[in-house]
């Protein structure tokens, strides 16, 4: 076992990666370094954030990918991919979502289903 699992750390939370690569984070009209401050924010104490370079689904700008704890996984849950989040609303739904456990530990509030997205096996293989 991980000194963080036992300790509870980050391996015993979800994670969130946000893209900031080709296409994500350069949508005009939006402030694409406060969401990712705002996300930091609302999830510190119960989800580590990381910032991916292209996950390769750049048609679905921006993507950010919420990825299940442990104990979500053993749950049955798995990464949801979310495209097109581009504004602060969705943001807070997401960040709602995690924080009441996420993947496999809480269903998502049902607007993120608009935003849900399957990519190609060979990219969400990357995450995992």
């Amino acid at each position: 076992m991980s000194r963080g699992a036992r300790d509870g750390g980050a391996t015993a939370r979800c994670t969130v990666t946000v893209c900031r690569g080709c296409c994500c984070g350069t949508a005009a009209g939006f402030d694409h370094a406060g969401q990712l401050t705002q996300l930091r924010k609302a999830i510190a104490d119960v989800a580590a954030v990381r910032v991916s370079d292209c996950l390769d689904t750049c048609a679905h700008a921006n993507v950010i990918v919420v990825q299940p704890s442990p104990a979500g996984r053993r749950a049955g849950g798995r990464p949801v991919w979310l495209g097109l989040v581009n504004d602060t609303d969705a943001a807070d739904d997401i960040a709602a979502w995690i924080r009441a456990g996420g993947p496999g530990l809480a269903d998502p509030p049902g607007v993120l289903d608009l935003y849900a997205f399957t990519p190609p096996r060979r990219i969400r293989q990357h995450l995992t």
